[in-house]
Formats: structure tokens, C-alpha cells, sequence
């Protein structure tokens, strides 16, 4: 089978290393990494918009699409490839607004009693800054209503800090058009933690729990970033917590949008808060979580192919997943800087003595037999072991072997 892999980070890379172990399909990364091109064909896009990524993946005359990013979702690339005959994992735009706008995601947890924080929305700057400096406990979260590739949540301690945050979204626009509105809400304290399943409209099946690591330094300080590392399982959610998340969050949210009539086919990520209350939801996803995926691919025994092909069918309900029980710890080794201002361009050397470990590329490019980075988070290894501590010790020590200028990840990658 023809397959296309839209997306160029680690999570993509994840997604054709699980395809390619099934030894039977011609992958075609689109546009790729560094990474992707050893088991992948890199297809070059200029740019990321639906047209282009449509047209690409025509052209290779694919029979099967996997839709890492949230951008092309949103803008309803999945339909127009089913359109054309594609069997796509990923969901329709009606329903990509889940991830697409913060705002329509409240206002739909609402309308199906999920769990979630207090919140206010603002379209005026005025408006906002009046409720920051009169109607609001510290501390809590702005949020940029629009995608801003994981960057546009802020957590305020105080007025002046949210001031400040408003201004930077919805003047100075750090975040472009998806700072056009604002959503102010509560702060949720607890324990974070994520949970993914397949869905195919009707049905979900879970996937392995995870933890990830948003914080850009050690103990979960700093500015948000796309996630410096994850683990797997997350002896956070035990069997009883699990079926709670099932049943009060993931199957409410499934029979909602077959209620408003745009049913969830793909893969749906609700980023949980394990609060004393229960868990609540802090945000939902339309897509694999990066780097979650890459703890979470590594232990599904299953062909990928063959889940795809299930959500496809409508096939769930008696479809079963087989996995690896080995735990699994993903570190990222991003660029100094990350997430606001670095480098690029820096030759990414010691690749060939990771051994005990999985490599996946993020932002990295391949030139002349080599690899050099591309991005702020250039990528992440993953490690395997009978113990969580196991597979942590062995992704660090993996990861000390490669090397390129400003290297930085975080030590406390499995530590809750």
C-alpha cells in the first residue's frame, strides 16, 4: 500500500518507523525530516497549506493518509482526501475545531457537561485587560484561542503579568491571528497527565496511558513548549481513574460530536489535570500528541495500517489492541533558545552510537549525507526497559552520545 505521512516533526518520523516495521508499504513523508528518509521517500512541500499538501499526495496516488499536524485538520485536509477515495486517520474541520479554537472547545464541553475549568472569552483587548485587572483570582490561564503550535497558554500570577500576557497576544500578536480572541480561565491544580484513543465516529479504543512535559526546564519552570519528553504508562491513571476518564470525558465527547453531526474519525487527545475534584480537562487535541507519540508507537504491537484501516470501517467495537508491556521514556533534545529565539543549521553529530535507543528526527535536514538542525526541538530518543527506570536510564544514557552545538533537554524526563 501507497501511504502518506503528512508533517515533518518527531511525531511523524514515530509514525512511519511504525509503518515501515510492517515491511510491506511505500511511505512518502510529506515534507519529512532528516529521519523519515531512511524508511520514508521525503516529498517536498513549499509550504503547508491544504492545496499543496493535496496535490502532493494526488500526485503519489496514495491510498492511505496518517495526518500528524493540527494546521492541515483544521483547515479540512482529511476531508478532501476521503473525498478523493484516501482511507485518512485524522478528523473532518467540524470537528478539528475541538483543537482549532480554545474557545468553540469550552463552549462544546459545556453543551456535554465534560469537566473542565471556569473560563471567560474576550474578542476586545479592553474587555480583557478590564477583567484581568478587576475580576480575576490569581493565579490563572490566558490562552491564545487559535493554534500557536503549542505555544499560546500562559499562566499569570498576577495583574500585571496578565496584563502584559494580553498585550503580547492580542496587540503585539505573538501569536498572530490565534491571538484575535483570548480565553481567561481558571488555573487547575493537580497532577497532568494525557490520554489518547482511536476513534471512528461511533466507538473509541484507548491507547497506552502517558505523562508529557510541557515546561522548557527541569521541575516544570519556564515557557510552554510543543513537550520536552513523555513516559508510558502513567502510573498516575490506575484501572479505576481510567474508566472515570471513559466514561465522564472521552465517551461524552465522542457521542457529542455524532450528536452536532460531525463525528470524530481519528485520533482524539485530552490532555487531562488530575485534580482533587477528579480529572478535568485542560485542553483536547484532534491528533497524535508530540512527543507522546513517541512512547506510544514504540508499544503498539499491532500494524498501524490495520488501525487505520479499522477506524476507517467503522470497525472498533470488536477491533482489539495488542501491546508492548514494557514501559517506554521519550527525551527531547531541543536547541538552546527553545522556545523563543535559536539557532538553526548546526550539524547533529553521534547519531550512529545510539544503540539501546530509538532515534526520532523533529527538526533536523538531511544535506550531503548529513544531518543538521532545522528546529527547536531537533529531536527526541526512546528508550524501552522491564522498568520505568530501566528504559529512563537507558534513554538518557543514549541520548548523552549525540551532540550538536546548544544541545539542551531536560533531567527529570520520569519523575513525577
Amino acid at each position: 500500500m501507497r501511504i502518506a505521512v503528512i508533517g515533518s516533526g518527531g511525531r511523524e518520523h514515530a509514525i512511519v518507523e511504525a509503518l515501515a516495521s510492517e515491511k510491506k508499504h511505500e511511505i512518502y513523508a510529506f515534507p519529512g525530516n532528516g529521519g523519515t528518509a531512511a524508511s520514508a521517500v521525503n516529498i517536498s512541500v513549499h509550504g503547508d497549506s491544504s492545496d499543496e499538501l493535496l496535490e502532493a499526495v494526488l500526485t503519489q496516488q496514495c491510498e492511505m493518509a496518517i495526518i500528524g499536524p493540527e494546521k492541515p485538520l483544521v483547515e479540512g485536509l482529511a476531508d478532501r482526501l476521503r473525498e478523493k477515495g484516501l482511507t485518512v486517520l485524522g478528523p473532518g474541520a467540524g470537528a478539528a475545531r475541538i483543537e482549532g479554537s480554545k474557545v468553540w472547545a469550552k463552549k462544546f464541553m459545556e453543551r456535554h457537561h465534560i469537566p473542565t475549568a471556569g473560563y471567560k472569552a474576550f474578542h476586545a483587548f479592553e474587555e480583557a485587560l478590564e477583567y484581568v485587572r478587576s475580576g480575576l483570582s490569581y493565579p490563572a490561564v490566558i490562552k491564545a484561542d487559535g493554534l500557536a503550535a503549542g505555544k499560546g497558554v500562559v499562566i499569570v500570577e498576577n495583574a500585571r503579568e496578565a496584563e502584559q500576557s494580553l498585550l503580547d497576544i492580542m496587540v503585539e500578536k505573538q501569536f498572530g491571528a490565534a491571538g484575535d480572541m483570548v480565553e481567561i480561565e481558571e488555573f487547575l491544580k493537580g497532577t497532568e497527565t494525557s490520554y489518547l484513543v482511536f476513534c471512528d465516529g461511533d466507538n473509541f479504543l484507548p491507547m497506552v496511558t502517558s505523562k508529557d512535559y510541557k515546561k522548557v526546564y527541569d521541575g516544570d519552570r519556564g515557557l510552554n513548549t510543543g513537550g520536552m519528553g513523555t513516559f508510558s504508562p502513567s502510573p498516575l491513571v490506575d484501572e479505576m481513574l481510567e474508566n472515570i476518564v471513559q466514561e465522564t470525558i472521552v465517551r461524552k465527547a465522542v457521542e457529542g460530536f455524532k450528536e452536532e453531526g460531525i463525528p470524530f474519525t481519528g485520533v482524539l487527545y485530552a490532555g487531562l489535570m488530575l485534580t482533587e475534584e477528579g480529572p478535568k480537562v485542560l485542553e483536547f487535541n484532534c491528533r497524535f500528541g508530540d512527543p507522546e507519540t513517541q512512547v506510544i508507537l514504540p508499544r503498539l504491537k499491532t500494524p498501524l495500517s490495520e488501525v487505520v484501516q479499522a477506524v476507517h470501517e467503522k470497525k472498533l467495537k470488536t477491533f482489539r489492541l495488542e501491546w508492548d508491556p514494557r514501559p517506554a521514556v521519550c527525551i527531547i533534545a531541543a536547541s538552546s533558545g527553545y522556545p523563543v529565539s535559536y539557532q538553526k543549521g548546526k550539524p547533529v553529530t553521534g547519531l550512529d552510537r545510539v544503540k539501546q535507543g530509538i532515534v526520532y528526527h523533529a527538526g533536523t535536514q538531511k544535506k550531503e549525507g548529513k544531518i543538521y538542525t532545522s528546529g527547536g526541538r531537533v529531536l527526541g530518543v526512546t528508550a524501552l526497559g522491564d522498568s520505568l527506570e530501566e528504559a529512563r536510564t537507558t534513554a538518557y544514557r543514549e541520548i548523552e552520545k549525540v551532540t550538536f552545538e546548544g544541545i539542551y533537554y531536560r533531567k527529570d524526563i520520569g519523575l513525577l
